[in-house]
C-alpha cells in the first residue's frame, strides 16, 4: 500500500464531521478556508501546554463563533477569564480583522477523556522528548495511558534523530489492532512535530477507540435533539 490517505478525511460523513461549518464560494472560499487554517495552526502551537483535542469554526452572518476543546480549560480561561480575553484580540488582531471584536465569540470546552485524543496525547509526547526523555519510554508511557483509558487499539510512528543518533531511522510501536481499512472504525490520528537540539522528529499516532455504527449514531443523534427540546 504505497497510496496513504488521512484516516480522519476518509470517514468524513462516516463517523466524522467537518470541523469547519460554515458556506462560501469562490474568493470567499478560498479566504475563508484559509483563515480558518492560519487560525487552527495558531492555536495549537500558542496553546500546546493546555492539550487541545480540536479547533471548530462556525460562521453565520457577520459572526464567527471559535470552539476551543481542551484537557485543561484553566490554562486557557485563566483568572477572571483574563487570558481568554487576550487571546480573543490576538485573533482579532492577527486573523480576524475583518469581523468585530464583539462578533468573535470564544467557547472554551472540557475535553472530558484526553488520553484518547491523538492530537493531546502527540503533543505530549512532543513536550516529553524536547525534554530529551529516551524515545521508547515516551513511546511506551503513551500506550500505556491510551490503553488504560479503553482503546481497543494504537499505533505509534516516531522518526529523525532517535536520542540524537547521526542516521536519522524511523521506529514503530502496536498494541491491539488499528484497522484503518474499516471506515466505521473511530480511528483518531494525530501529527506533531518535536524540536529537538539534535533536530526535528516526527510523530505519529492513531487511536481505534471502537467501532460506529449507524444506528448509533443516529440514536446519538436523537438524543441530542431531545435534550435541545
Amino acid at each position: 500500500m504505497g497510496h496513504k490517505v488521512n484516516p480522519k478525511s476518509i470517514r468524513l460523513n462516516i463517523t466524522r464531521t467537518w470541523p469547519s461549518k460554515w458556506f462560501g464560494s469562490g474568493q470567499n472560499l478560498i479566504k475563508n478556508l484559509e483563515q480558518d487554517v492560519r487560525i487552527r495552526k495558531y492555536l495549537f502551537d500558542e496553546l500546546r501546554e493546555a492539550g487541545v483535542d480540536r479547533v471548530e469554526i462556525e460562521r453565520g452572518g457577520h459572526k464567527i463563533t471559535i470552539g476551543i476543546f481542551t484537557a485543561k480549560p484553566g490554562v486557557i480561561i485563566g483568572r477572571g477569564g483574563s487570558s481568554a480575553g487576550d487571546l480573543k484580540k490576538k485573533l482579532h488582531e492577527k486573523f480576524l480583522k475583518n469581523f468585530r471584536l464583539n462578533d468573535i465569540n470564544l467557547n472554551i470546552t472540557e475535553f472530558d477523556r484526553p488520553n484518547l485524543s491523538s492530537n493531546i496525547i502527540a503533543q505530549a509526547m512532543a513536550i516529553d522528548l524536547e525534554k530529551r526523555m529516551p524515545f521508547r519510554r515516551v513511546m511506551k508511557q503513551a500506550i500505556g495511558r491510551i490503553e488504560r483509558a479503553g482503546a481497543m487499539g494504537v499505533k505509534v510512528v516516531v522518526g529523525g534523530r532517535l536520542n540524537g543518533a547521526e542516521i536519522a531511522r524511523t521506529e514503530m510501536l502496536t498494541s491491539g489492532k488499528v484497522p484503518l481499512h474499516t471506515l466505521r472504525a473511530d480511528i483518531d490520528f494525530a501529527k506533531a512535530t518535536a524540536q529537538t537540539t539534535y533536530g526535528a522528529i516526527g510523530i505519529k499516532l492513531w487511536i481505534y477507540r471502537g467501532d460506529v455504527f449507524k444506528k448509533d449514531a443516529e440514536a446519538a443523534k436523537g438524543e441530542v435533539v431531545g435534550e435541545k427540546k
